[in-house]
């Protein structure tokens, strides 16, 4: 950083005249949010100086004192000890001047080879690498929660639903593994962008490298990286890693919303299906009979924010000429909120899950008398050799009949089923057997027991596997 009249002034502006205004300052300045890439900043230059070292580009005593230098600086950061001071604006900026105090001169070498271009896109993509691996690990915890209620309940009957209206007999167990299939899928697509991530751009300099003989594979290595960027111009104006985290998380969010919305109707008395633990409900504060499912309505609205944070990623680097523009700071709020409150999301919702009691007795009384397996009656007439519009329409009018005559469909005898269609015999009243239903489902992915007990083990083969 250079100094003017004893104060310190940011290195952004030590070819200009004079200070800052204020207004700009108070535009400009990152610090606030930025500072949590702490890590990653000191992890980016302590690899940065070890390599200049080794190339002969900083005396190996003086990187030494760099290193240990930095080392003390993030202890000062993670210990809360580091004082902002808003004109130096950037993590990058607090870091080097730290720096500067602790080992004097010697801090001066560190920038050689790297501007702040390259340096911020390295620190994010350490940290995008980082909070892949918090979220999986937190996705992971909810899906063994999810996994261990559905081995206890692989018997307990339930409603499938469509529209919110009650469809077909599945098991609890088949419900809850549909949950474990789509976290699944979020838990690729973090591995995907992770993979992607996890090239190092140091050594793009501000947009064209630098004439210095340095080792940008030698940097990627110290820091655990797959290789580095191909295009310097590419390397610094890239925020896709970002964005395509962002979409991960919304997309995992909005997975959690729907886990959390049932968690709300089923705790409600008029599903009556589970109650959550008193650890994880709360109070009222007006009335004291109230028990309230807030971490699943939290799970919900987290959706939103979820989705706000990719549509700013996404937008900032819209019609941004090449390469680094300053719009591309604008990124590190929703960078930095989106996989932290996800992964505080599905720890809540794992605990919840975790913790619960299911109703079976409710959830089977919801069954109904019958009209859950009208399906099943149009079935049997395919196997008879029906048109299956020709099935359909028949029991429909065998159910709108018993509506109106209030007789449960369940309760129609063999007669009465032989009004609607001649195909229909005696054995047709068995088909009205919601176990006897879900054992006749074992297709691959269906709620069958044989099924459900593969998809069972399946999962907790591989979640065994995800340490």
């Amino acid at each position: 950083m250079a100094r003017r009249g004893g104060r310190a002034k940011p290195v952004s502006r030590a070819a200009l005249s004079g200070e800052a205004d204020p207004r700009l300052v108070a535009l400009s300045v990152s610090i606030g949010e930025d500072a949590a890439l702490f890590e990653q900043d000191i992890r980016g230059s302590r690899a940065h100086v070890a390599m200049l070292a080794a190339r002969g580009l900083v005396p190996k005593a003086a990187a030494r004192r760099i290193d240990a230098g930095l080392a003390q600086v993030r202890e000062e950061f993670a210990a809360g000890k580091i004082a902002f001071d808003p004109a130096l604006e950037d993590v990058h900026t607090h870091v080097e001047r730290r720096l500067g105090e602790l080992v004097g001169r010697d801090a001066g070498y560190l920038h050689a080879g790297r501007s702040r271009n390259d340096q911020v896109a390295l620190d994010e993509r350490l940290f995008i690498v980082d909070a892949c691996g918090q979220c999986d690990q937190a996705l992971v915890a909810l899906m063994r929660a999810l996994l261990g209620q559905a081995r206890r309940h692989e018997a307990t009957l339930l409603p499938g639903y469509t529209h919110l209206q009650r469809a077909q007999p599945v098991t609890l167990a088949h419900h809850l593994l549909a949950y474990v299939e789509a976290l699944g899928r979020d838990r690729q697509r973090l591995g995907e962008v992770r993979a992607r991530a996890a090239v190092s751009p140091l050594g793009s300099g501000a947009l064209a490298g630098t004439t210095l003989r340095i080792d940008r594979a030698h940097t990627a290595r110290a820091l655990g990286l797959a290789g580095v960027t191909r295009n310097s111009l590419d390397a610094v104006s890239d925020r896709d890693s970002a964005i395509e985290l962002g979409f991960a998380c919304a997309l995992s969010a909005v997975h959690l919303s729907r886990l959390g919305e049932e968690l709300v109707l089923w705790t409600t008395r008029e599903f009556g299906f589970m109650t959550l633990s008193d650890a994880f409900s709360t109070g009222s504060s007006l009335m004291p009979q109230k028990k309230n499912p807030d971490v699943g309505e939290l799970a919900r609205g987290r959706a939103g924010s979820a989705v706000g944070d990719l549509v700013t990623l996404l937008t900032l680097p819209k019609n941004l000429p090449l390469s680094y523009n300053r719009d591309l700071q604008e990124d590190k709020r929703p960078l930095l909120d989106a996989p932290r409150k996800l992964a505080q999301t599905a720890l809540a919702l794992a605990g919840a899950v975790e913790t619960a009691t299911y109703h079976a007795e409710r959830m089977a009384e919801a069954l109904g008398s019958g009209e859950a397996l009208a399906t099943d009656a149009a079935e049997y007439l395919v196997e008879k050799g029906v048109r299956f519009r020709e099935a359909h329409e028949a029991v429909g009018a065998a159910a709108a009949w018993a509506t109106r005559e209030g007789k449960a469909l369940a309760a129609l005898t063999a007669a009465e089923w032989r009004r609607f269609h001649r195909a229909f015999a005696p054995d047709v009243v068995r088909r009205f057997d919601a176990r006897a239903s879900l054992a006749r489902r074992e297709i691959p992915g269906a709620p069958g027991p044989k099924q459900v007990a593969r998809q069972l083990a399946r999962w907790e083969k591989e979640l065994g596997r995800a340490g």
